[in-house]
């Protein structure tokens, strides 16, 4: 008897947030908006908004960087998680929508349209990741999750941040989980912290690389995207 046939495997392009959907780090910009609302010294504020500078500027290679994010994050302790997602909402409308960068947002729909999922990929809060999903129309998303009790959150992570081999390994378990092909599959990020996802599917996309990124994607003749500020006023 001939054997049945396979059914043909899904595509999917997934994509990086941090400088790669948004111009910036989501989660700098969440502590940002968080320390406005009076319990933390101005000087924050402005620490804050250099820092979002220089990730702006340097990209991930900064451990200070990491620092701040973590910071950031640790802003939900003791809060309910009703006031987390009304905090996510304001910081997605004032900061991050106008701060999307068209020409990715535009790549997403396309794969989309072309009949492959979308999802992002990032260690920022998965409250953040999906909130930028849900906007611009795609699958879904995988981010960092911060653990609540009886509604009040405890401002620890639970499990690893999707970083490094950590989104290598989610993009797997998530291709096995729904049947993705990832020789079929895209990937874009802005980072050399993300060559383990990039180096996974077979149509890597560098965005705004970072100088071992650019160095890595040019030997391997991987597609450069590099925008500029001036281009967020299309969105």
């Amino acid at each position: 008897m001939p054997e049945p046939l396979k059914q043909p495997k899904l595509e999917a392009a997934f994509f990086d947030v941090d400088n790669t959907l948004v111009r910036g780090s989501t989660s700098i910009l969440f502590g940002k908006v968080a320390f406005t609302g009076g319990t933390i010294k101005r000087r924050e504020i402005w620490r804050f908004a250099f820092e979002q500078m220089m990730f702006i500027r340097r990209g991930e290679n900064n451990d200070k960087m990491a620092d701040f994010k973590d910071r950031a994050l640790s802003l939900t302790k003791g809060h309910s998680v009703d006031e987390l997602r009304s905090l996510i909402d304001v910081v997605y409308k004032q900061e991050i929508q106008p701060r999307l960068w068209p020409e990715t947002v535009a790549a997403a729909k396309e794969h989309l349209a072309a009949g492959r999922e979308v999802w992002l990929l990032t260690a920022a809060p998965i409250e953040l990741a999906e909130a930028i999903a849900k906007d611009i129309g795609a699958t879904g998303a995988l981010g960092t999750i911060v653990g609540h009790k009886d509604g009040v959150l405890t401002g620890e992570l639970i499990g690893e941040p999707l970083h490094g081999k950590a989104k290598r390994k989610a993009a797997k378990k998530l291709a096995k989980e729904r049947g993705i092909s990832l020789k079929r599959s895209w990937a874009y990020s802005d980072s050399y912290n993300d060559l383990p996802l990039l180096s996974l599917v077979g149509h890597a996309v560098a965005v705004n690389p970072d100088k071992i990124l650019a160095r890595h994607a040019e030997a391997a003749g991987w597609q450069i995207l590099r925008f500029k500020k001036r281009d967020l006023r299309k969105n």
